[in-house]
């Protein structure tokens, strides 16, 4: 499924000037990179993009293409869905409960809410199928990575 031109070029514009304000080069295959994922509406995978834009740029690089997806990602511009990590996970846990999940390392922890569990399915949500099960997945950055993150930014700041 594809995403009106109309949209991707919106989407272009707005990842350029995302890029220009953070000081990060515009190459080609950042742009390409950006346009496989900006076109489509299926969500794709890394090695999904990775074929798409290798049709067109044969000496890019599945290394490139993971790099560039997680910069998109640090500058605002994608979403992942799931894990970071890229793997699946799994839980022997079958008691109903949701899942926090750093953004930045993918440490995940189990968390329980009745206010969550109580939450009813759109009906919209209905017309793709018959729903099984639902959690929440909590996205954020955890207090380890948030620290790391701050000592970082003050170790780059240059002495007076």
């Amino acid at each position: 499924m594809r995403i009106a031109e109309r949209e991707v070029e919106r989407r272009l514009e707005q990842f350029k000037s995302i890029a220009k304000q953070a000081g990060v080069k515009l190459t080609h295959q950042r742009l390409e990179i950006f346009r496989a994922v900006a076109s489509s509406a299926d969500h794709p995978t890394a090695e999904a993009v990775y074929k798409a834009v290798r049709a067109a740029m044969p000496t890019v690089s599945l290394d490139t293409v993971y790099r560039t997806l997680w910069l998109l990602m640090d500058l605002g511009l994608l979403t992942t869905l799931g894990p970071r990590q890229d793997s699946v996970r799994f839980d022997a846990n079958l008691e109903q409960h949701h899942h926090y999940l750093c953004v930045r390392c993918g440490m995940v922890r189990d968390f329980d809410s009745a206010e969550l569990n109580e939450l009813p399915i759109p009906d919209p949500v209905n017309r793709f199928g018959q729903v099984v099960s639902a959690h929440v997945e909590v996205r954020g950055v955890c207090t380890k990575c948030a620290r790391d993150l701050a000592e970082t930014q003050i170790a780059e700041i240059p002495d007076p």
